[in-house]
């Protein structure tokens, strides 16, 4: 604040005034102490007094994951805090929503409680704005997603290659009339997904053009109605690859409302709840969001300890999981 009253050629009491929205500050003032905090890179700081220690730390981590409610989140979000509590230091954690809007909120607060890092997912097309923070030597690790504008840690799974896998492996059990169903065309990870099951079918001879493609699916009801509609074609899908785990739960609601379970194959990317207890069970490229989570622990909190390295990208591989929907065979007509 004291660097913020000097560059502004004011008090610090007008900069406390102003920073925490106070009245009685001309407008002419305010908006010099607003540039300067902005040249500055200045955030205020809430818990000054309560949370720092003698080393200026405040044993906390900021995480900004997808979804709560999505247990691919939750999972990740277990690791983390399970390699954050063995040090002694509390994770506060929020949802992304995939809102980019609510993406740079949660960041903001992260940082006004003066957090030693950040674990993010993101979904905003450029992480510039967090330029200052890792000038300042903030550790910043991306989780799920590969950042734009900045360069920094960052976990991922491979999603161009497992998405691959799930079309391969469908096309080995004698499919050619394969669907998609897609999450969100904005979202990286949904793209790679949707690359990889069409440059696989392509690489296999199969013409993509025709090949029903039902992108901007975020949840089971979505999924459910999409899958229903793909079934009132004259030629409906033998197969189906669902690109996200919510996706994929609502496609099997809409197979067994249609009584097409037992003879419709079905390959989901990232597993799903209860999935092996099915009849048939699912059939999954499975992530492993603990291993992304345990992975991006330890760069923070290995950048924490005084690593310097070149920032380092992390894939963590993909396996598939037979579990019997992805093996049906084709439907023999007539």
């Amino acid at each position: 604040m004291r660097h913020v009253a000097a560059l502004a050629g004011v008090g610090i009491k007008t900069v406390s005034r102003v920073i925490n929205g106070e009245p009685n500050v001309a407008p002419a003032t305010a908006a010099k102490v607003l540039a300067a905090a902005r040249t500055l890179d200045y955030e205020p700081d809430l818990h000054a007094g309560n949370l720092r220690r003698a080393d200026g730390r405040t044993r906390t981590l900021g995480l900004l994951v997808s979804s709560v409610d999505n247990p691919f989140a939750g999972a990740m979000h277990r690791a983390i805090e399970d390699a954050a509590l063995a040090r002694g230091v509390a994770v506060f954690a929020s949802s992304l929503d995939d809102d980019p809007e609510r993406e740079q909120e949660a960041v903001s607060a992260f940082l006004r409680r003066r957090v030693d890092g950040l674990i993010l997912t993101t979904i905003s097309e450029s992480q510039h704005y967090l330029a200052p923070e890792l000038r300042r030597g903030t550790p910043v690790v991306f989780v799920d997603r590969e950042p734009a504008g900045v360069s920094s840690d960052t976990v991922v799974s491979d999603n161009r290659e497992g998405a691959a896998v799930a079309t391969r492996h469908l096309l080995r059990h004698g499919h050619r009339r394969l669907a998609f169903l897609g999450d969100r065309a904005g979202i990286q990870t949904a793209q790679e997904r949707r690359r990889g099951f069409l440059e696989e079918l392509g690489g296999s001879g199969v013409a993509t053009r025709d090949i029903p493609m039902a992108d901007g699916l975020h949840d089971e009801e979505s999924a459910r109605l999409a899958t229903l509609g793909l079934f009132a074609s004259d030629q409906p899908p033998t197969a189906i690859f669902s690109s996200q785990n919510l996706v994929t739960i609502g496609a099997i609601r809409a197979l067994r409302e249609l009584g097409r379970h037992h003879d419709v194959a079905l390959v989901g990317f990232d597993d799903v709840p209860l999935g092996d207890l099915l009849e048939p069970g699912v059939t999954v490229v499975a992530q492993s969001p603990q291993e992304i989570g345990r992975i991006a622990a330890d760069r923070v909190f290995s950048r924490l300890d005084g690593d310097d390295s070149p920032a380092r990208r992390t894939i963590v591989p993909t396996h598939l999981i037979e579990r019997g929907s992805g093996e049906i065979p084709p439907r023999q007509e007539g």
